[in-house]
Protein backbone atom coordinates (compact mmCIF):
# COMPACT_ATOMS: atom_id res chain seq x y z
CA UNK A 1 0.00 0.00 0.00
CA UNK A 2 1.39 3.40 -0.99
CA UNK A 3 1.80 6.32 1.41
CA UNK A 4 -0.88 8.21 -0.48
CA UNK A 5 -3.36 5.38 0.03
CA UNK A 6 -2.45 5.11 3.72
CA UNK A 7 -3.20 8.80 4.21
CA UNK A 8 -6.54 8.61 2.41
CA UNK A 9 -7.84 5.36 3.93
CA UNK A 10 -8.89 6.71 7.37
CA UNK A 11 -10.87 9.54 5.77
CA UNK A 12 -12.55 7.15 3.35
CA UNK A 13 -13.30 4.69 6.15
CA UNK A 14 -14.76 7.43 8.36
CA UNK A 15 -16.96 8.64 5.51
CA UNK A 16 -18.25 5.13 4.81
CA UNK A 17 -18.94 4.54 8.49
CA UNK A 18 -20.86 7.82 8.67
CA UNK A 19 -22.84 6.82 5.59
CA UNK A 20 -23.77 3.47 7.14
CA UNK A 21 -24.93 5.09 10.39
CA UNK A 22 -26.95 7.75 8.55
CA UNK A 23 -28.57 5.10 6.32
CA UNK A 24 -29.33 3.02 9.42
CA UNK A 25 -31.11 6.00 11.00
CA UNK A 26 -33.02 6.74 7.79
CA UNK A 27 -34.37 3.23 7.32
CA UNK A 28 -35.17 2.92 11.04
CA UNK A 29 -37.26 6.12 10.84
CA UNK A 30 -39.35 4.57 8.07
CA UNK A 31 -40.38 1.70 10.34
CA UNK A 32 -41.14 4.13 13.16
CA UNK A 33 -43.54 5.90 10.79
CA UNK A 34 -45.14 2.56 9.92
CA UNK A 35 -45.60 1.90 13.63
CA UNK A 36 -47.40 5.23 14.01
CA UNK A 37 -49.67 4.34 11.08
CA UNK A 38 -50.58 1.02 12.71
CA UNK A 39 -51.72 2.95 15.79
CA UNK A 40 -54.51 4.42 13.64
CA UNK A 41 -56.07 1.01 12.94
CA UNK A 42 -59.73 1.10 13.92
CA UNK A 43 -59.74 4.89 14.31
CA UNK A 44 -59.60 5.95 10.66
CA UNK A 45 -59.57 3.97 7.40
CA UNK A 46 -56.26 3.35 5.65
CA UNK A 47 -57.46 5.24 2.57
CA UNK A 48 -57.93 8.44 4.59
CA UNK A 49 -54.63 8.02 6.45
CA UNK A 50 -52.77 7.59 3.14
CA UNK A 51 -54.51 10.59 1.53
CA UNK A 52 -53.78 12.92 4.44
CA UNK A 53 -50.18 11.71 4.75
CA UNK A 54 -49.45 12.44 1.07
CA UNK A 55 -51.34 15.73 1.13
CA UNK A 56 -49.17 16.90 4.02
CA UNK A 57 -46.10 15.61 2.19
CA UNK A 58 -46.95 17.37 -1.08
CA UNK A 59 -47.60 20.68 0.68
CA UNK A 60 -44.39 20.52 2.69
CA UNK A 61 -42.29 19.55 -0.33
CA UNK A 62 -43.83 22.35 -2.40
CA UNK A 63 -42.80 24.91 0.23
CA UNK A 64 -39.29 23.44 0.36
CA UNK A 65 -38.92 23.43 -3.43
CA UNK A 66 -40.04 27.06 -3.73
CA UNK A 67 -37.63 28.05 -0.96
CA UNK A 68 -34.66 26.19 -2.49
CA UNK A 69 -35.22 26.44 -6.26
CA UNK A 70 -37.84 29.16 -6.67
CA UNK A 71 -40.73 29.08 -9.12
CA UNK A 72 -38.39 28.05 -11.93
CA UNK A 73 -38.00 24.72 -10.12
CA UNK A 74 -41.66 23.85 -10.77
CA UNK A 75 -41.59 21.61 -13.83
CA UNK A 76 -43.34 18.45 -15.03
CA UNK A 77 -40.80 16.54 -17.17
CA UNK A 78 -41.59 13.16 -18.72
CA UNK A 79 -45.28 13.37 -17.81
CA UNK A 80 -46.22 9.74 -18.56
CA UNK A 81 -43.43 8.31 -16.42
CA UNK A 82 -44.25 10.77 -13.63
CA UNK A 83 -47.88 9.66 -13.69
CA UNK A 84 -46.69 6.07 -13.52
CA UNK A 85 -44.63 6.88 -10.41
CA UNK A 86 -47.53 8.59 -8.67
CA UNK A 87 -50.10 5.90 -9.51
CA UNK A 88 -47.72 3.12 -8.46
CA UNK A 89 -46.90 4.65 -5.08
CA UNK A 90 -50.59 5.47 -4.44
CA UNK A 91 -51.67 1.85 -4.90
CA UNK A 92 -48.62 0.57 -2.98
CA UNK A 93 -49.45 2.88 -0.07
CA UNK A 94 -53.11 1.86 0.00
CA UNK A 95 -52.15 -1.81 0.03
CA UNK A 96 -49.41 -1.47 2.66
CA UNK A 97 -51.40 0.73 5.04
CA UNK A 98 -54.32 -1.70 4.80
CA UNK A 99 -51.94 -4.62 5.37
CA UNK A 100 -50.44 -3.24 8.59
CA UNK A 101 -53.95 -2.50 9.87
CA UNK A 102 -54.82 -6.19 9.44
CA UNK A 103 -51.62 -8.14 10.18
CA UNK A 104 -48.45 -7.89 12.29
CA UNK A 105 -46.19 -5.04 11.21
CA UNK A 106 -43.14 -7.32 11.00
CA UNK A 107 -44.88 -9.72 8.59
CA UNK A 108 -46.00 -6.94 6.23
CA UNK A 109 -42.53 -5.36 6.38
CA UNK A 110 -40.78 -8.66 5.63
CA UNK A 111 -42.83 -9.22 2.49
CA UNK A 112 -41.92 -5.69 1.33
CA UNK A 113 -38.33 -6.90 1.03
CA UNK A 114 -39.29 -8.89 -2.08
CA UNK A 115 -39.37 -5.61 -4.01
CA UNK A 116 -35.72 -5.78 -5.25
CA UNK A 117 -36.43 -9.14 -6.87
CA UNK A 118 -39.77 -7.97 -8.30
CA UNK A 119 -38.04 -4.82 -9.60
CA UNK A 120 -35.50 -6.95 -11.47
CA UNK A 121 -38.34 -8.94 -13.05
CA UNK A 122 -40.34 -5.84 -14.03
CA UNK A 123 -37.21 -4.14 -15.42
CA UNK A 124 -36.83 -7.10 -17.75
CA UNK A 125 -40.47 -6.92 -18.84
CA UNK A 126 -40.87 -3.12 -19.10
CA UNK A 127 -37.37 -1.79 -19.81
CA UNK A 128 -36.22 -4.85 -21.79
CA UNK A 129 -33.26 -5.20 -19.45
CA UNK A 130 -31.66 -8.61 -19.22
CA UNK A 131 -32.63 -10.32 -15.97
CA UNK A 132 -29.56 -12.20 -14.71
CA UNK A 133 -29.86 -15.78 -13.53
CA UNK A 134 -29.09 -14.62 -9.98
CA UNK A 135 -32.23 -12.46 -9.98
CA UNK A 136 -34.38 -15.41 -11.07
CA UNK A 137 -32.93 -17.61 -8.32
CA UNK A 138 -33.36 -14.87 -5.68
CA UNK A 139 -36.96 -14.29 -6.78
CA UNK A 140 -37.91 -17.98 -6.47
CA UNK A 141 -36.19 -18.31 -3.08
CA UNK A 142 -37.79 -15.09 -1.78
CA UNK A 143 -41.22 -16.31 -2.91
CA UNK A 144 -40.70 -19.41 -0.76
CA UNK A 145 -40.00 -17.09 2.17
CA UNK A 146 -43.19 -15.13 1.43
CA UNK A 147 -45.24 -18.33 1.63
CA UNK A 148 -43.83 -19.02 5.10
CA UNK A 149 -44.55 -15.46 6.28
CA UNK A 150 -48.12 -15.56 4.93
CA UNK A 151 -48.85 -19.06 6.24
CA UNK A 152 -50.67 -17.94 9.43
CA UNK A 153 -52.30 -14.91 7.79
CA UNK A 154 -53.95 -16.57 4.80
CA UNK A 155 -56.27 -18.66 6.96
CA UNK A 156 -57.26 -15.71 9.14
CA UNK A 157 -57.44 -12.95 6.54
CA UNK A 158 -58.16 -14.75 3.27
CA UNK A 159 -57.20 -12.82 0.15
CA UNK A 160 -56.41 -9.72 2.22
CA UNK A 161 -53.18 -11.49 3.17
CA UNK A 162 -51.75 -10.72 -0.28
CA UNK A 163 -51.95 -6.96 0.34
CA UNK A 164 -48.20 -6.72 1.21
CA UNK A 165 -47.37 -8.44 -2.10
CA UNK A 166 -49.51 -5.89 -3.98
CA UNK A 167 -47.65 -3.16 -2.10
CA UNK A 168 -44.28 -4.67 -3.04
CA UNK A 169 -45.32 -4.80 -6.72
CA UNK A 170 -46.39 -1.14 -6.54
CA UNK A 171 -43.06 -0.11 -5.04
CA UNK A 172 -41.22 -2.11 -7.69
CA UNK A 173 -43.18 -0.39 -10.48
CA UNK A 174 -42.31 2.95 -8.89
CA UNK A 175 -38.61 1.99 -8.93
CA UNK A 176 -38.82 1.14 -12.64
CA UNK A 177 -40.46 4.50 -13.40
CA UNK A 178 -37.86 6.20 -11.18
CA UNK A 179 -35.15 4.85 -13.46
CA UNK A 180 -36.93 6.39 -16.45
CA UNK A 181 -36.89 9.88 -14.86
CA UNK A 182 -33.56 9.61 -13.05
CA UNK A 183 -32.02 12.64 -14.81
CA UNK A 184 -35.23 14.62 -15.39
CA UNK A 185 -34.91 16.95 -12.38
CA UNK A 186 -33.69 17.49 -8.85
CA UNK A 187 -34.36 14.97 -6.09
CA UNK A 188 -36.63 17.52 -4.40
CA UNK A 189 -38.71 18.00 -7.56
CA UNK A 190 -39.00 14.23 -8.03
CA UNK A 191 -40.24 13.81 -4.44
CA UNK A 192 -42.75 16.65 -4.88
CA UNK A 193 -44.15 15.27 -8.14
CA UNK A 194 -44.72 11.76 -6.82
CA UNK A 195 -46.52 13.11 -3.74
CA UNK A 196 -48.54 15.66 -5.75
CA UNK A 197 -49.74 12.93 -8.13
CA UNK A 198 -50.41 10.33 -5.44
CA UNK A 199 -52.39 12.70 -3.17
CA UNK A 200 -55.40 13.35 -5.50
CA UNK A 201 -55.57 9.66 -6.45
CA UNK A 202 -55.75 8.76 -2.78
CA UNK A 203 -58.36 11.46 -2.14
CA UNK A 204 -60.54 9.92 -4.89
CA UNK A 205 -60.09 6.53 -3.19
CA UNK A 206 -61.25 8.10 0.09
CA UNK A 207 -64.40 9.52 -1.51
CA UNK A 208 -65.25 6.28 -3.33
CA UNK A 209 -64.67 4.25 -0.18
CA UNK A 210 -66.71 6.57 2.01
CA UNK A 211 -69.75 6.41 -0.27
CA UNK A 212 -69.37 2.70 -1.06
CA UNK A 213 -71.49 1.77 1.93
CA UNK A 214 -68.77 -0.50 3.37
CA UNK A 215 -68.36 0.46 7.01
CA UNK A 216 -64.55 -0.05 7.27
CA UNK A 217 -64.05 2.63 4.57
CA UNK A 218 -66.44 5.19 6.05
CA UNK A 219 -64.49 8.32 7.03
CA UNK A 220 -65.64 9.90 10.32
CA UNK A 221 -64.43 13.39 11.26
CA UNK A 222 -60.88 12.99 12.64
CA UNK A 223 -59.83 14.28 16.04
CA UNK A 224 -56.62 16.28 16.39
CA UNK A 225 -54.56 13.22 17.38
CA UNK A 226 -55.29 11.52 14.04
CA UNK A 227 -54.29 14.63 12.10
CA UNK A 228 -51.14 14.99 14.24
CA UNK A 229 -50.11 11.37 13.66
CA UNK A 230 -50.62 11.67 9.89
CA UNK A 231 -48.51 14.84 9.91
CA UNK A 232 -45.85 13.05 11.98
CA UNK A 233 -45.70 10.22 9.45
CA UNK A 234 -45.32 12.73 6.59
CA UNK A 235 -42.44 14.43 8.43
CA UNK A 236 -40.68 11.19 9.40
CA UNK A 237 -41.00 9.82 5.86
CA UNK A 238 -39.53 12.97 4.29
CA UNK A 239 -36.79 13.07 6.93
CA UNK A 240 -36.03 9.38 6.33
CA UNK A 241 -35.66 9.83 2.58
CA UNK A 242 -33.40 12.86 3.16
CA UNK A 243 -31.19 10.80 5.51
CA UNK A 244 -31.01 7.95 3.00
CA UNK A 245 -30.04 10.41 0.25
CA UNK A 246 -27.43 12.00 2.56
CA UNK A 247 -26.01 8.56 3.30
CA UNK A 248 -25.31 8.01 -0.41
CA UNK A 249 -23.18 11.20 -0.41
CA UNK A 250 -21.01 9.69 2.33
CA UNK A 251 -20.82 6.13 1.04
CA UNK A 252 -21.83 4.33 -2.14
CA UNK A 253 -25.36 3.02 -2.54
CA UNK A 254 -23.89 -0.47 -2.79
CA UNK A 255 -22.51 -0.12 0.74
CA UNK A 256 -25.58 1.48 2.33
CA UNK A 257 -28.27 -0.65 0.62
CA UNK A 258 -28.20 -3.59 3.10
CA UNK A 259 -29.04 -1.20 5.94
CA UNK A 260 -32.65 -1.39 4.72
CA UNK A 261 -33.05 -4.62 6.68
CA UNK A 262 -32.95 -2.70 9.98
CA UNK A 263 -36.60 -1.98 9.18
CA UNK A 264 -37.55 -5.56 10.03
CA UNK A 265 -35.82 -5.44 13.43
CA UNK A 266 -37.54 -2.14 14.29
CA UNK A 267 -40.88 -3.50 13.06
CA UNK A 268 -40.52 -6.60 15.26
CA UNK A 269 -39.68 -4.48 18.32
CA UNK A 270 -42.56 -2.06 17.69
CA UNK A 271 -44.94 -5.00 17.23
CA UNK A 272 -43.86 -6.62 20.49
CA UNK A 273 -43.75 -3.56 22.74
CA UNK A 274 -46.71 -1.57 21.41
CA UNK A 275 -49.10 -4.07 19.80
CA UNK A 276 -48.31 -7.40 21.51
CA UNK A 277 -47.60 -8.98 18.11
CA UNK A 278 -45.11 -11.69 19.06
CA UNK A 279 -43.11 -13.15 16.15
CA UNK A 280 -44.18 -16.49 14.73
CA UNK A 281 -41.15 -18.79 14.35
CA UNK A 282 -41.99 -19.93 10.82
CA UNK A 283 -42.81 -16.35 9.79
CA UNK A 284 -39.41 -15.21 11.06
CA UNK A 285 -37.78 -18.08 9.14
CA UNK A 286 -39.57 -16.86 6.03
CA UNK A 287 -38.37 -13.30 6.69
CA UNK A 288 -34.81 -14.58 7.07
CA UNK A 289 -35.10 -16.38 3.71
CA UNK A 290 -36.37 -13.19 2.00
CA UNK A 291 -33.55 -11.13 3.51
CA UNK A 292 -30.92 -13.75 2.60
CA UNK A 293 -32.19 -13.78 -1.01
CA UNK A 294 -32.03 -9.98 -1.15
CA UNK A 295 -28.52 -9.82 0.33
CA UNK A 296 -27.30 -12.55 -2.01
CA UNK A 297 -28.71 -10.71 -5.04
CA UNK A 298 -27.20 -7.41 -3.81
CA UNK A 299 -23.79 -9.06 -3.38
CA UNK A 300 -23.88 -10.61 -6.86
CA UNK A 301 -24.84 -7.27 -8.42
CA UNK A 302 -22.11 -5.46 -6.44
CA UNK A 303 -19.53 -7.91 -7.82
CA UNK A 304 -20.78 -7.34 -11.39
CA UNK A 305 -20.45 -3.56 -10.98
CA UNK A 306 -16.98 -3.94 -9.46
Amino acid sequence: MSAENIEKSPKTGDSSAQGLLIALAGFACLSIGDGVIKSLAGEWPGTAVAALRYSFGALGLLVMLLAVEGRKGLRFPMAKAQLGRGISVAFATLAFFSAIFLMPLADATAIQFTSPMITALLSALILSERMPRAAWIATVVAFGGVLLVLRPSVGALGWAAILPIIAAIGISLMMVFNRMVATAGSALLMQLLISAIAAPILIVAVVLGHFSGWEPLRVPPPDWTIIARCALVAVTASFSHWLIYLATTKASAAITAPMVYIQLLIAVLIGIFFYRDYPDLLAMMGAAIIIAAGLWLWRRQARRVA
